[in-house]
């Protein structure tokens, strides 16, 4: 099952759609939730700018006429891809509560690895203070998560270069934050 996202930001907008191919106004966009990267095509005569927030779900969309295909981090146009990593931002400090539930509930994967050790900067070291500090009681922010874990990375931080290593590698095994990969072209 692919999660689907209800809303996405603006990556890129191409008023005549790629240089071969159907001249239709296109944007690149990631999904707000499960960071789905989409290209969707626009309704006649709307424009969007980068980081414009878009409704795709089930409901009458207002700019989108209809999602053309979900696409790669490779597919992204070189604009889309230098705004990758200020939306994915953006996206993560609007929803800190969301990335902070994770470490307050992350479970192990195997009996070997834990999906706090997913995240970059995260050794056993840390994920084991992780655990015994959530017991004593749930993390507020990422402030309260820096002040009780002791030589922890910048967890925000860390975050955003989880879920951008997921976008880039489409193969990756374990999954925390991105929806699965695009449907393999036979």
């Amino acid at each position: 099952m692919v999660l689907k996202d209800e809303f996405v930001i603006v990556l890129d907008f191409l008023p005549h759609g790629h240089p071969v191919g159907k001249p239709e106004p296109i944007a690149q966009v990631i999904g707000e939730k499960y960071f789905s990267l989409l290209e969707v095509v626009l309704r006649e005569g709307v424009t969007v700018k980068p980081g414009d927030r878009l409704y795709i779900g089930p409901g009458k969309r207002e700019e989108v006429d209809h999602i053309k295909k979900r696409i790669t981090a490779k597919d992204l146009t070189n604009f889309a891809r230098s705004e990758l990593p200020h939306v994915v931002e953006e996206i993560v400090k609007k929803d800190e509560k969301r990335f902070v539930d994770f470490f307050n509930k992350a479970q192990p994967i195997t009996t070997r690895l834990h999906q706090l050790e997913l995240i970059p900067g995260v050794g056993k070291k840390h994920m084991w203070d992780i655990i015994n500090e959530r017991k004593k009681s749930p993390f507020k922010d990422f402030q309260d998560l820096k002040n009780r874990i002791k030589l922890l990375p910048d967890p925000r931080a860390c975050i955003i270069k989880r879920i951008l290593e997921e976008l880039e590698d489409g193969d990756d095994r374990y999954r925390l934050f991105v929806s699965g990969p695009a449907p393999k072209k036979i």
